[in-house]
């Protein structure tokens, strides 16, 4: 976390009144944050590196001493995460004003309400088993996860299907069968970027070019994904062509290889998925699962046993 860029957010926060600061003068973690309350105010905030940032400020808006008016520079990546935020700010008795992607605005002095909430399962985390089942032709049901969702990252389900897998959304629970082969896809990622190495790792075993799109953002993560998931392909033996927004990914049996995951828990998470068709691959520090996903390997080894 401490490489993950944090600048923008900073920002923000100080031109809403917050003393705020990189400790360390890098623009990541660790924050100093010197509380004096939120004098609120207009603020600017990229929007195409991270959703976050907006959505952080979207938070914290309604307690500011005054109205607080946000606007976004730039495209908004991962915009259906701000739509989620939004809608889960009026579950808990807070509204914003909202104009597209742009502008957005928080009147003060409205305060968050306690109520039982159920949170449902993260699509990001149920990516990784919707591909096991696309690349061994296997069958997976996701429950309590459905049609109501607005996760953005259940787009991935789309590119599934358009690569031949039958995928059946019902209001609680998602099953995805597998094809006797993938086929090949160009598919754009900007709105669901924590998949788009998902999508990556299964390219491989797919009857054509998979080309995966709109990454830019997916750069600043925990690692720099597009690279670092070019790089360990590329280990593997197989062709991978690079821009700074796609990949493009040539089909071929993956070579065995111990794939680095730099320290990133989806990268680990998505080249275990190839391991699942391909003998040979090992992960290097499969504990840095454990930042979202601790029992990732129990719950995958359990998802692979004979019945």
């Amino acid at each position: 976390m401490r490489k993950r860029p944090i600048q923008p957010l900073l920002d923000g926060l100080r031109a809403l009144g917050v003393d705020a600061e990189s400790r360390e003068g890098t623009g990541c973690p660790p924050v100093v944050v010197r509380a004096r309350g939120i004098a609120g105010g207009r603020a600017r905030v990229r929007g195409d590196i991270s959703s976050q940032y907006l959505s952080a400020l979207l938070m914290a808006a309604p307690y500011a001493a005054r109205d607080v008016e946000i606007e976004v520079e730039g495209d908004l990546v991962s915009a259906p995460y701000v739509t989620m935020t939004l809608s889960t700010m009026e579950e808990f008795g807070v509204r914003a004003e909202r104009d597209g992607d742009r502008r957005f605005r928080i009147t003060a002095g409205q305060r968050y309400t306690a109520r039982r909430y159920a949170v449902e399962p993260d699509a990001s985390a149920a990516s990784y088993f919707f591909a096991a089942a696309a690349v061994t032709g296997g069958h997976v049901v996701v429950p309590r996860l459905g049609s109501r969702s607005a996760q953005g990252d259940l787009g991935l389900l789309d590119v599934l299907t358009r690569m031949g897998c039958e995928v059946t959304i019902e209001p609680d629970a998602i099953a995805v069968q597998g094809p006797a082969r993938l086929r090949a896809v160009d598919a754009d990622f900007t709105r669901m970027g924590d998949v788009a190495t998902t999508l990556m790792a299964i390219a491989p075993f797919a009857d054509g070019p998979v080309t995966v799109r709109g990454v830019a953002q997916t750069h600043y993560e925990e690692s720099d994904r597009p690279v670092a998931a070019a790089t360990e392909l590329r280990r593997m033996g197989l062709r991978v062509e690079s821009t700074w927004d796609s990949v493009t990914i040539h089909p071929g049996p993956p070579q065995p290889c111990e794939v680095q995951t730099y320290d990133d828990h989806r990268i680990a998470m998505s080249f275990a998925v190839t391991g699942l068709r391909a003998p040979g691959i090992a992960i290097a520090n499969p504990a840095c699962v454990s930042k979202t996903f601790p029992e990732f390997f129990e719950v995958l080894r359990g998802l692979t046993k004979p019945r």
